[in-house]
């Protein structure tokens, strides 16, 4: 499979070094789209802080792609849902540090409608 990212350079934004305007996919033959993922504990518990729910929420996306037969090198696009908007530079330094600084596709989402102890969701598509 190959991945290329594509910016537009003339007539919109720049992107920034951990984002991509879009990515291509190549003799890609499997696509994983997952559920939103919490930064829940083995138990169902939330993490105590954002810090905690992030590391949570990666860990639980990488024993989901596991299961796939994939890695975090597979993930095309991430899409996060914070309860703060406040919350965007820690899940984006924790996105490149799960990545490898690698860019994607990604949005973020400010949504009040997350259970009261839930502060980040995500939902990733992976492609093979």
């Amino acid at each position: 499979m190959e991945t290329i990212t594509h910016d537009a350079v003339d007539g919109s934004y720049a992107p920034t070094a951990d984002y991509a305007h879009a990515v291509e996919l190549r003799g890609a033959g499997r696509l994983l789209f997952t559920a939103g993922t919490m930064g829940l504990d083995p138990a169902g518990s939330a993490g105590a802080s954002l810090a905690e729910q992030l590391a949570l929420v990666w860990a639980n996306l990488r024993a989901i792609l596991a299961a796939a037969g994939m890695t975090a090198d597979n993930i095309v696009r991430v899409t996060s849902y914070l309860r703060d908007g406040a919350f965007a530079e820690a899940n984006a330094a924790a996105r490149v540090a799960a990545l490898g600084g690698r860019p994607v596709a990604t949005t973020a989402v400010v949504v009040g409608t997350l259970s009261d102890d839930w502060l980040v969701e995500l939902e990733v598509v992976a492609a093979a």
